[in-house]
């Protein structure tokens, strides 16, 4: 995209009886979620179970209130009331939009995706989740010609997701444990629809993206990303992210009251990532690290 696209829609909203998603965030001026400077809308709701996941608020579909208690005035009586609370202490995580609304909300930011070309990542959660609003949200944005992206686990009917893959500019596409078995077991995750789906959407010339996250004792052993490497190369696809795990989640999981179930789990180090990198661009891949 260049400083000189097509001209935009501006931001004033139609009322309409349109669709509603269940989002939960939108993130400002990321770097590295797509190319350029990007808005990210993370989607509510997955059906996975990654023990690592950093987003723990994204995974229930329903709306939740947490309390903050750096916030807390302590009244009495407490309200627990997201609405009515005076210093903000409770807080409502997820909230419904419509179409119009959404798209009000992210072309406020047009004018750096047109400075960096950049644009529009839906993220969760899992997009699939809500993939007819997502994948009608993503043709009004292509109509004025922002770049649109997708991060997905692909793990849905491949009816759902190709509509809405075909929409976007990349499909940032998560490879996690390879072994089926392991796969169902950890993360509830039907391995064989998803490598079947990254199959088909190369071969439809999507601009699929792999990406792994190097999650000690669950995806960060070149045995691992040995079978991620065979199975991507009959594809041709020779594009690759490498995810390093951290920590960042743990206080948003103390905030939701659970469990944080890597919390003792260190970080990959330097010489870890290094080696899974070589690995890979041994096998002939173009590899960035964080994505």
């Amino acid at each position: 995209m260049t400083l000189s696209a097509a001209p935009r829609i501006n931001c004033e909203v139609i009322e309409t009886r349109a669709p509603m998603a269940r989002i939960f965030n939108i993130q400002r001026y990321s770097l590295n979620d797509g190319r350029g400077i990007r808005t990210v809308v993370f989607f509510k709701g997955c059906p996975h179970t990654c023990p690592w996941c950093a987003n723990p608020e994204s995974m229930s579909p329903k709306i939740e209130t947490v309390r903050r208690e750096s916030k807390c005035l302590h009244c009495a009586p407490c309200l627990r009331d997201a609405d009515e609370c005076p210093s903000g202490a409770f807080e409502r995580i997820g909230r419904d939009v419509t179409l119009d609304e959404l798209e009000q909300e992210v072309m406020k930011d047009d004018v750096f995706f047109r400075a960096s070309g950049g644009g529009v990542t839906l993220s969760g959660g899992e997009v699939l989740m809500q993939a007819p609003f997502a994948t009608e949200f993503l043709q009004r944005l292509r109509r004025y010609g922002v770049h649109t992206a997708i991060e997905t686990a692909g793990d849905a009917p491949l009816s759902r997701l190709l509509p809405l893959a075909q929409q976007c500019d990349e499909v940032l596409f998560d490879l996690k444990i390879m072994e089926p078995e392991q796969a169902r077991a950890i993360v509830n995750m039907n391995l064989p629809r998803v490598l079947q789906n990254l199959r088909s959407l190369a071969a439809e010339g999507v601009n699929v993206i792999p990406r792994v996250p190097l999650i000690p004792g669950y995806t960060l052993d070149s045995a691992n990303i040995t079978r991620v490497l065979e199975f991507l190369i009959p594809s041709g696809i020779r594009q690759l992210h490498l995810l390093p795990f951290h920590q960042y989640g743990e206080p948003k999981y103390r905030l939701l009251g659970q469990t944080w179930l890597m919390r003792d789990v260190a970080a990959p180090d330097a010489n870890e990532i290094a080696a899974i990198r070589l690995l890979a661009e041994r096998a002939g891949f173009q590899v960035t690290v964080g994505g």
